[in-house]
This record gives structure tokens, C-alpha cells and sequence, in this order.
């Protein structure tokens, strides 16, 4: 006994030791009542100073694991050993499986960390859309954070409040109005990012109909949230400049939908951005069928040429309250941070609170008062600027390596972290990306976008954390084993 204990170089030694004690007496190593060695033995036992023993010790005294008795020593607690025979229940396995409901099915089923493509080790892979990491702010960051618990730690560091931290509240609803948005009669809760906004909006809202429309194809994680809140899904075609006009009519007049949902900023997968003439009539249609609008304000910031383009919720004016704006700096900034927010009518708001409280009590203060502060210190600005000259020229390299080996394809893309290429429609990509996996190049196929099984001929790139050398090489490997196939 005692000869398993190696001692790690980057934490406190007599941590090490507690722990180290712990493990022996909860698995039984150490027996109820035991006497434990002294702690000048156990220091030499285990090759660490008798005060690091001492401390240990006092601690494992303090969380109840042993007892001292004076002029004897110290004793394991009798309670502790939890592989005592007469302690033990009955062996039961219980089949789990079983007893999972359809939510959490269709969950892992639609999970593309478990079920998507796995890229091998120094596998050159344009399956993510994240940010690239070595464009962090890091100083700044620091700068903030240290900036913000030198103001107000201790109340950071506690519960805060469900529908988000004051400050960063105020300075989205801001933002909100820099772009358009008149925010009368609206209000703002923070969320664990898009996906949280979306989840409690649909966890919220009446399902009266059960069909929620969107755009085809769309945000695979919308679609898998439609599917795990029971709603059928209804895509209508993309053109060039947005969503048809023509097929979004055909459907409303169709048929009753509870929800419409529209990604109209560099839109997840197709990269398209919606015209402004298209946005009015779009909204134009849905407030006349009466059809509320969640529009997810995806990559938004990273336009690479043009003008602004108002979101849809600014559109729809003041008058309009139809609109449920989901925000989110997690493509831009620092996914890590978790943070976004839901900009919708006040009495919408005032039930979302209460949802949200219900679920998760609130979205780390922390978090929040860190990326307020950052905001605040007017560092936004100067990092979106270097990054969408960054994200620009990959984009550029990118479209122009597409341009150069793939055959016969279009692709569609105004700006954000990817490009969406479609070939003829004999060519499948779920063979393509299996013949290039073998060569070390992975990608994301487009028929997870489709809510109609359609896409087999598609694909999507993303190329924010791919180095320009493995852009072009990867690229060529794919439009190589493309030609082949073709």
C-alpha cells in the first residue's frame, strides 16, 4: 500500500495527499476504524514533507473522513468506506435504454459530434464555423475581466438574475438600436447562446398547428430543435437574394403555420444574404397570415462588402411585434462565453424570463459582466475590424481555390466563415467525402441542412480555422477526386 502515489508537479502536494487518502478509504483500501500511519511514516511513505502529511491530514479531519484520538493517532471513519458487504444493495442493471423518451432520442440520433464526420488526426477539416482562436483578444480580455471583478467580484461571483446582467442588457438594447431596431414595447433576455434563446422560445410558445416553415436548406441545430419540440417542418426554396417569394406565399396560403423561422444574414448553409426589398415582402406575407418570425441573427457582423442591411425585426418598425430576434457575438467573438439574447415583444420577454428561471436559473454573471466589459471598453470594434479582414482574405483564397479545381458547381456565399458549393446533381457528396476522408480531407455534406432529404449534391466548407496552405490543398483534393468521380 502507499507505493501507487506519484505526486504531479502543478498542484499543491498536500491536496494530492488528501485525495490520494480519500480514494483509499472510499474504495476500501483503507478499512472503518483503521488506524492510519503517522504522519512522519506517511511522509516517508509517500516521499512528501511531514507538514504536507499534517495538513492532509487536518483536512481530511475537517470533511469528516478520519478521527483523532489523543495520544493514539488518527482513524478512518467508519462511514466512509463505502465497499463494506453489509452496506451494499442489491446488484442492480438497470436497461436505460428503455427508458429514454423521444426528446432525448432524437437528440443523440440528430448529434453530429457523435453521428457527424470524424476528422482523423492532422486531417485537414472545413466541418467547423467557429472562430478562429488565434485571432482572440486575449490581452484585452484579461484587461476586462480584471477590469470588471476589481469593480464588483463579489457580487459577479454569486447568483444573478434570470433575465441577465443589468449592464450588458442596457448595452444590447443599444446595439439593437444602432442597427434600426426601435425597441418600444420590446425587452431583451440573456441566454446561454442562440441555441438556449431558440430552445426557450419553443418550449414557451403554443403549438397549435405543429408545422413550423423555414428556409431550405437551413441551421441544421434549428432543425434538430423543430424536430425535438414535435414540429413538422416545412423548407421553401432559396434563390438567389433569399427565400422565393413565389413558395413562401404557395405554403401560408396553404396551410396554417404556428412559426416561421429565417436566418436572412449570411444565411447557415448557403452563405446568401437577403435583399432589402425581399425582407418587406417577406414580412409583408407572415404579418398577413398573422405567422410570427424568429430570425436568427447569424454572423450578421461579418459583412465583407456592401452596405448594412437592416434585420428583419428593424424592418418590421415599431408597430410590428412579430418579430423574435436571437442574437449571439459566438461567431464573431469567443464562442467559450456562451452568451446571447432574445430581443422580442416585453410580455413575449416577461414569460421567457420565467421559462428560463424555471430551467437554468440564469447564464453565468461571470460570463456576461466579462463580455459587457469588453464591449464597454470599445475593444468590439477594433477586433471585428482585423477579423473581417482576416475572415475576408480566407474567404477570398477560398472562393477563388473553388473557382480554380472544382467542376462543374456553383457556389453561394456573400460573406461569414464558409461557402456552400453545389455540384450537378449525379455527383453525391456523401461519397465524395468518404473517397477524400481516405485522403485526409474532411467537410460538412449539405443534406443536414435539407428538412426534405434534397442537398445530396452539396456541401459546406467552413474555413475560418483552416491555414491558407491547407485550404489550397484540401480544395484541390476535393475538386481532384470530384473530377474523377464525375
Amino acid at each position: 500500500m502507499y507505493s501507487d502515489f506519484t505526486l504531479a508537479d502543478d498542484r499543491p502536494a498536500y491536496i494530492q495527499v488528501k485525495d490520494y487518502m480519500k480514494r483509499l478509504m472510499t474504495t476500501g483500501a483503507l478499512q472503518a476504524d483503521q488506524k492510519l500511519p503517522s504522519t512522519r511514516e506517511l511522509g516517508s511513505l509517500l516521499h512528501v514533507s511531514r507538514n504536507t502529511v499534517l495538513n492532509a491530514y487536518s483536512d481530511l479531519e475537517d470533511e469528516g473522513y478520519i478521527y483523532a484520538v489523543k495520544g493514539q493517532g488518527h482513524f478512518v471513519i467508519p462511514s466512509i468506506n463505502t465497499n463494506e458487504t453489509e452496506a451494499q444493495p442489491a446488484n442492480v442493471q438497470l436497461d436505460w435504454t428503455s427508458r429514454l423518451n423521444d426528446y432525448a432520442r432524437l437528440a443523440e440520433a440528430n448529434d453530429l459530434m457523435k453521428h457527424g464526420i470524424r476528422a482523423g488526426k492532422g486531417a485537414i477539416s472545413f466541418t467547423s464555423i467557429a472562430p478562429d482562436e488565434k485571432l482572440f483578444d486575449l490581452q484585452n480580455v484579461k484587461r476586462a475581466f480584471l477590469d470588471r471583478m476589481s469593480l464588483e467580484g463579489e457580487v459577479l461571483l454569486n447568483y444573478g438574475y434570470a433575465k441577465g446582467y443589468k449592464p450588458l442588457i442596457d448595452y444590447l438594447l443599444h446595439y439593437m438600436e444602432n442597427k434600426g431596431v426601435d425597441v418600444s414595447g420590446k425587452d431583451l433576455l440573456v441566454t446561454s447562446g442562440f441555441t438556449e434563446g431558440l430552445s426557450l422560445v419553443l418550449a414557451a410558445l403554443n403549438k397549435g398547428h405543429g408545422r413550423i416553415l423555414c428556409e431550405n436548406p437551413t441551421h441544421h441545430t434549428a432543425i434538430k430543435n423543430f424536430k425535438m419540440h414535435g414540429y413538422a417542418i416545412t423548407g421553401v426554396p432559396m434563390e438567389q437574394d433569399g427565400i422565393s417569394l413565389a413558395d413562401l406565399a404557395g405554403e401560408l396560403a396553404a396551410r396554417p403555420y404556428d412559426l416561421a423561422y429565417l436566418v436572412p444574414s449570411y444565411h447557415n448553409p448557403t452563405g446568401i444574404v437577403m435583399s432589402p426589398q425581399k425582407r418587406l415582402e417577406t414580412l409583408r406575407l407572415l404579418s398577413e397570415y398573422e405567422t410570427p418570425v424568429i430570425e436568427d441573427g447569424f454572423n450578421e457582423e461579418l459583412r465583407y462588402s456592401g452596405s448594412h442591411i437592416a434585420p428583419l425585426v428593424a424592418c418590421a418598425g415599431g408597430g410590428n411585434n412579430s418579430v423574435i430576434y436571437l442574437g449571439s457575438f459566438s461567431k464573431i467573438l469567443f464562442p467559450g462565453l456562451r452568451v446571447g439574447w432574445v430581443l422580442a415583444d416585453k410580455t413575449l420577454i416577461d414569460y421567457l424570463e420565467s421559462v428560463k428561471r424555471a430551467r437554468s436559473i440564469h447564464t453565468s454573471t461571470l460570463d456576461q459582466s466579462l463580455l459587457y466589459q469588453y464591449l464597454y471598453n470599445g475593444n468590439f470594434e477594433k477586433y471585428l475590424k482585423r477579423a473581417k479582414a482576416e475572415y475576408k482574405r480566407k474567404y477570398e483564397l477560398a472562393k477563388s481555390c473553388c473557382e480554380e479545381w472544382l467542376p462543374q458547381h456553383r457556389l453561394t456565399g456573400d460573406g461569414g466563415l464558409h461557402v456552400f458549393v453545389q455540384f450537378e446533381q449525379g455527383l453525391r457528396t456523401r461519397e465524395l467525402l468518404e473517397a477524400c476522408s481516405a485522403q485526409g480531407v474532411v467537410f460538412t455534406p449539405g443534406d443536414i441542412f435539407y428538412t426534405d432529404g434534397g442537398g445530396q449534391h452539396t456541401m459546406r466548407l467552413g474555413f475560418s480555422r483552416v491555414s491558407d496552405e491547407n485550404i489550397r490543398k484540401g480544395i484541390r483534393i476535393i475538386g481532384e477526386t470530384a473530377r474523377r468521380m464525375v
